[in-house]
């Protein structure tokens, strides 16, 4: 079985294409109903979440760490803290739990 690099790049291109084209040939009027306005509304904020929550966990040698960080930074941007000010805490946190944590063990 032959495989065909340029092949598989035209189906990945088309498909991507497709799937930014169709909503904007399909849907020609404003959208009315409440629960799809809605929905879409949180598509992007949703799409963000499934994509960095496992690296969250992932991105440290010690998951822990990171659990810690994602809950901290969690109620700091709960509490209105700067996004920038959020990420420092969250990277100060994962620091100092990756040094105290293997001492526990």
């Amino acid at each position: 079985m032959t495989h065909n690099i340029y092949l598989y790049i035209l189906v990945a291109g088309l498909v991507s294409f497709l799937i930014r084209v169709l909503p904007l040939t399909l849907i020609r009027r404003e959208i009315k109903s409440t629960f799809w306005k809605s929905f879409l509304y949180y598509v992007p904020y949703v799409t963000l979440a499934v994509m960095t929550f496992p690296a969250i966990i992932e991105a440290t040698r010690i998951p822990a760490a990171g659990i810690l960080a994602l809950a901290a930074g969690l109620l700091a941007a709960w509490y209105g803290v700067s996004m920038f000010q959020v990420a420092l805490l969250c990277c100060a946190i994962v620091f100092v739990a990756e040094q105290l944590l293997p001492m526990l063990h």
